[in-house]
């Protein structure tokens, strides 16, 4: 099972709406870029060795599957906090995570061979090319979207929530293709960011209690 979800605050801080807007390159997307580059270059290397590892033992090696899995969760909590989704400072550090951001995901206890050769193999072709075409055009409307919101934080402290929604549809639709090209599980990414269940929220809820 995979749980993706973020949640939206009763009320923002327009002082940190502020800040991130005008300082946020440096204080926020420099640190984190410099040191996500390098983790980057990691996990493109324990992809390749996953790849290898599952081919010929079906399974995904549990270290590395968390390192994995805690780097997505780091891309997410930055993204959300450059969005404006969250308040709060995204710390840097695979173990660090936001009590308003979840990505969860359960360890496999077998993949599949045959799906990670034809991900490996063609994986760009029948998901990348569709999901990325699809998520490229939905990122104009998330990027309007994030404007009107920042706007919206800015004059009444609160996010609208189908502005917020559609921007948690469209990160929730792209980490669900960027786990799958990973190999962190066997689900093809369905054509849409809906919750996977009606638990989400719920998951969402007890991580934060």
């Amino acid at each position: 099972m995979t749980t993706i979800d973020i949640k939206r605050q009763d009320h923002y801080s327009r002082g940190e709406l502020l800040l991130q807007t005008f300082f946020g390159l440096f204080y926020i997307m420099i640190p984190h870029g410099i040191v996500l580059m390098f983790v980057g270059i990691a996990a493109l290397v324990v992809d390749f060795l996953a790849f290898w590892v599952i081919l010929f033992t079906g399974r995904y090696p549990e270290s590395w599957f968390e390192f994995r899995l805690n780097f997505a969760r780091w891309n997410l909590r930055l993204n959300a906090s450059l969005f404006n989704l969250v308040d709060g400072y995204p710390k840097l550090g695979l173990k660090h995570q936001h009590e308003g951001v979840v990505l969860d995901v359960d360890y496999p206890t077998n993949i599949s061979k045959p799906s990670v050769a034809l991900r490996f193999l063609f994986g760009y072709i029948y998901v990348m090319i569709p999901h990325g075409f699809i998520l490229s055009v939905l990122l104009v409307a998330v990027l309007f979207a994030n404007f009107i919101g920042w706007w919206a934080v800015l004059f009444t402290g609160e996010y609208p929530k189908l502005l917020f929604d559609f921007q948690v549809y469209y990160f929730r639709w792209s980490q669900r293709v960027g786990l799958y090209m990973a190999y962190l599980t066997n689900e093809y990414p369905p054509f849409h960011g809906a919750p996977d269940s009606e638990n989400d929220s719920e998951h969402l809820d007890s991580e934060i209690k």
